[in-house]
């Protein structure tokens, strides 16, 4: 044991937390003490100079605050009369490509009573160092929950992996399907349970007339801006097929995309490879998918392909770093095809929430999340249709 954690970096946290001899009791959901350290760790990422470089660090500390936790509460519906506990040792593993989500993971595992191992990105991303350092400082203010908070990195390692899972009560897998058929060669203990966030792709619909009603159009191009680029359109809930409707499309089209280049030349860096992916996937889809043109463009800041229909294998042929197919529409029952895909996750829209009423009571099989644009990376306890305060608590019954 003692050989396999010598090859695991500790960010938070330590060996002396997993290998002691009496582990942390799990606590039951929204625990005071839980509360009272998010939202001293919410104050000092505020006051970091560092982190108001990074809004997904500052969305990150405006969840965990007192006020926000209380809200999560209150939907939670922990508050039922029963009495749940955290399951024991929660095991996370975090995406490698989105920096801010392990943190997001640990929270929803503090609130759920459990003791965490959060295996966090192994770039290099500096919103974790910004984070670990701001809960290192909690940890300190609060003695008390020393050995629920241990963030480690190390490299892909299947004896790490089996002795973290070997020791879970619960594991948690966001890093998508490779990672998930990766982890499950470790198996967990019999009565140990497994939360797996698989690969998803997500849609933007935006109804051209209820566009053009806006009057902060550059707000607008900001809040897409941040549902896509920011992660490099690498998040699952980034839109990868912006799907029009309405009578004015290419009013609509013209002003949003010219908006959505400015911001994007403005904050957004496009480095030379990801240039040379998007040229690569555009030959590569040409030659599997007919129908697909390349719309006019001043650079390769921002690429659209227009498609004919929205076929669900369009999204084996995605791309990221401003890479969009684009879809009109003059029904929206068009679209089943592409949403009773199990693999759709994210609808963000502009316009009226109802007008997916239709789809949904069709029954289909994908969709977890309709938000408006600019919250599809908005992070809650119910994602991918997992409630997880639920999931990560039992329920001791008394009677």
């Amino acid at each position: 044991m003692q050989t396999v954690l010598n090859k695991v970096e500790f960010l938070s946290g330590s060996m002396d937390s997993l290998t002691g001899a009496s582990p942390k009791a799990p606590l039951t959901p929204f625990n005071n003490d839980v509360t009272a350290f998010l939202e001293d760790v919410s104050k000092i990422l505020m006051k970091k100079k560092e982190a108001k470089q990074y809004p997904d660090v500052i969305t990150f500390a405006f969840f965990i605050r007192k006020s926000s936790i209380s809200s999560l509460r209150k939907k939670s519906g922990v508050d039922d009369g029963l009495f749940r506990l955290g399951r024991g040792l929660a095991f996370h593993i975090a995406p490698s490509n989105v920096p801010v989500n392990f943190a997001y993971s640990l929270a929803a595992g503090l609130l759920s009573g459990n003791m965490n191992i959060v295996r966090v990105p192994s770039k290099d991303f500096e919103q974790v160092h910004i984070i670990a350092e701001a809960i290192n400082r909690g940890l300190e203010e609060h003695p008390e929950m020393e050995g629920f908070v241990n963030l480690v990195r190390y490299e892909r390692d299947r004896e790490i992996n089996d002795f973290f899972s070997g020791i879970a009560d619960i594991r948690v897998i966001w890093g998508g399907d490779t990672t998930i058929r990766e982890l499950r060669r470790s198996p967990l203990p019999p009565r140990s349970t497994e939360i797996t966030f698989a690969d998803r792709y997500s849609l933007a619909v935006i109804d051209s007339e209820k566009y053009l009603e806006i009057t902060d159009k550059e707000r607008t191009a900001e809040d897409f801006y941040n549902d896509t680029f920011l992660s490099d359109q690498n998040a699952c809930t980034s839109p990868r097929m912006i799907i029009w409707t309405g009578k004015k499309i290419p009013e609509a089209k013209k002003i949003f995309w010219e908006e959505e280049r400015k911001t994007a030349k403005k904050k957004y860096t496009l480095q030379p490879i990801q240039a040379v992916n998007k040229l690569n996937s555009i030959y590569l889809l040409g030659a599997a998918v007919k129908g697909c043109r390349v719309e006019d463009h001043e650079d390769n800041l921002i690429i659209r392909i227009r498609v004919d229909e929205p076929l669900p294998e369009l999204m084996d042929h995605r791309d990221n770093s401003g890479y969009f197919f684009e879809y009109d529409c003059n029904d929206l029952m068009k679209l089943r095809p592409l949403l009773n895909d199990i693999r759709c996750q994210t609808i963000g829209y502009i316009g009226d929430k109802e007008m997916f009423r239709p789809l949904l009571e069709s029954g289909i099989k994908g969709v977890d999340r309709i938000v408006p644009v600019g919250s599809t990376m908005d992070f809650a306890l119910i994602w991918d249709g997992y409630d997880l305060i639920r999931q990560m608590t039992r329920i001791i019954t008394l009677i």
